[in-house]
């Protein structure tokens, strides 16, 4: 992944498997704490590291 993404795992404290889960699109659910802290860390807001995506397994 990088340097970049081990730093921002290491600052927002969650582990790089779960930061690659999130960045992949693959969770099912984040913690506001840990959305809080990324958006602390990158100093931005949810709306920017979020997107909405219909699940096509569930329609």
């Amino acid at each position: 992944m990088g340097k970049c993404v081990t730093e921002l795992s290491e600052r927002v404290g969650i582990t790089m498997a779960n930061l690659s889960i999130l960045k992949n699109g693959k969770a099912k659910a984040v913690r506001f704490a840990t959305l809080e802290a990324i958006c602390k860390t990158l100093d931005c807001q949810p709306g920017d590291v979020l997107e909405y995506k219909v699940d096509e397994d569930t329609q």
